[in-house]
């Protein structure tokens, strides 16, 4: 990859998050470095998506910072993480704020902690558990459409800490039309569409769903 590729792709994330850090951005940089060649042995993303890696990958799980600002000593559990979005992402972002990431697949877990440890991110934890077996509890789930709200819900239903902080909730990264999906679910959810803040082709139907914790 040339510089002036790296260079215009943490330039997109400058364009749409101004406040950035020359750290911050850095540490994308290093993001996509290391997802790229743990990408070439565990297959975590396609090979069109790893091409486009920074707006699809990065700038969507950054969609959630344009919904909600996690406040600093809060604790967010992203479920399904995957290769770690879009908890690292959102890690490098809110560094104040504690991120566990959980997922069923021991070697992609594996994968997000060798990343986090990488990039000196110690506000990062991950473990190999489904969310419905977690007993901590947190004031702020993300996860990027891992199942149907209807299924998704119950899994995090009570992962919430009593006194959660304002805004407390699911942030939910989901796409297309979501209205029977949510009417399924029976949730009071409301729908961004990140169309609103990115003008790239690939938002057009890219949504945040928020859904309050009580």
């Amino acid at each position: 990859m040339t510089v002036f590729f790296k260079f215009a792709r943490m330039n997109l994330l400058q364009h749409y998050f101004p406040a950035l850090t020359k750290q911050q951005l850095s540490l994308f940089q290093e993001l996509e470095t290391e997802f790229r060649a743990t990408n070439e042995a565990i297959n975590l993303v396609s090979r069109p998506d790893m091409d486009n890696f920074a707006e699809r990958h990065l700038l969507h799980s950054l969609g959630i910072a344009k919904v909600v600002q996690f406040p600093a000593g809060s604790t967010v559990l992203d479920v399904g993480t995957g290769g770690g979005l879009p908890g690292l992402p959102l890690a490098i972002m809110f560094p104040d704020v504690h991120f566990h990431l959980v997922d069923s697949i021991g070697k992609k877990i594996r994968a997000v902690q060798f990343m986090a440890a990488s990039l000196g991110l110690h506000n990062v934890t991950a473990e190999q558990i489904r969310a419905e077996n977690l007993r901590t509890k947190y004031d702020f789930v993300v996860s990027r459409a891992v199942a149907r709200l209807a299924t998704f819900h119950p899994w995090i239903a009570h992962r919430f800490k009593p006194k959660a902080s304002a805004n407390a909730g699911l942030y939910y990264l989901k796409g297309g039309d979501l209205s029977e999906e949510i009417a399924e679910s029976g949730l009071k959810a409301t729908v961004t569409d990140l169309s609103s803040f990115f003008t790239e082709e690939f938002y057009e139907t890219k949504k945040v769903v928020f859904v309050p914790a009580k």
